[in-house]
């Protein structure tokens, strides 16, 4: 009895210190790990794969190019690129977190970061353009996984230069918008930097 008290109180405390947006959604999803979780565990290391994948690299001994060759090569490659395009329906998933309840974000010493509550504030009040966002994040990986199945390294370079746009737009709106450096060139398809 006491620990089923305890589990109600708990419940209760969390469902109200949480915004409407955050809260578990009703048709059974559970929202577990928070954004900064996915983009840690799934996104970031899906998109360095797919950015090491092809590569062209200058030396004094001439250029390296890089790229899948083989077909295990291109398999790795795709795992990554279809973790990428399933992403950012965790990532929009009704009642997912910044950050851990009560923790911090893990770069939360950089100049001009916003703290967990700021950013869901943030995403809170124009879901939309979050959510525009996001789907720039899975169009840029529908477009390298279309030139992986057609094993075409050219279209995989310009599909990691898409998802690096795509991401560097939202982390500037939503993760860093006071940050000091110059902002990165406009993509037509989002709304300038606010």
């Amino acid at each position: 009895m006491a620990a089923l008290s305890t589990a109600l109180i708990i419940g209760i405390a969390t469902s109200a210190s949480e915004p409407a947006a955050y809260q578990s959604a009703e048709d059974g999803q559970e929202a577990i790990a928070s954004i900064q979780d996915i983009m840690r565990e799934i996104v970031d290391p899906s998109a360095d794969a797919l950015w090491a994948a092809v590569s062209s690299t200058v030396t004094a001994s001439g250029t390296e190019n890089r790229q899948p060759r083989t077909e295990d090569e291109w398999k790795a490659v795709r795992r990554n690129a279809v973790a990428l395009t399933e992403a950012p329906n965790l990532l929009l998933t009704p009642g997912r977190r910044v950050a851990p309840l009560g923790g911090s974000l893990e770069d939360a010493q950089v100049v001009g970061i916003l703290t967990p509550e700021e950013i869901a504030k943030k995403i809170t009040s124009d879901r939309f353009a979050f959510t525009e966002r996001v789907r720039a994040l899975r169009d840029a990986a529908k477009d390298a996984l279309s030139a992986i199945d057609a094993r075409d390294a050219a279209r995989l370079f310009e599909a990691g230069a898409k998802l690096d746009q795509a991401c560097e737009a939202c982390h500037v709106r939503y993760w860093y918008p006071n940050d000091t450096r110059p902002p990165p060139p406009a993509n037509a398809k989002l709304a300038p930097r606010k």
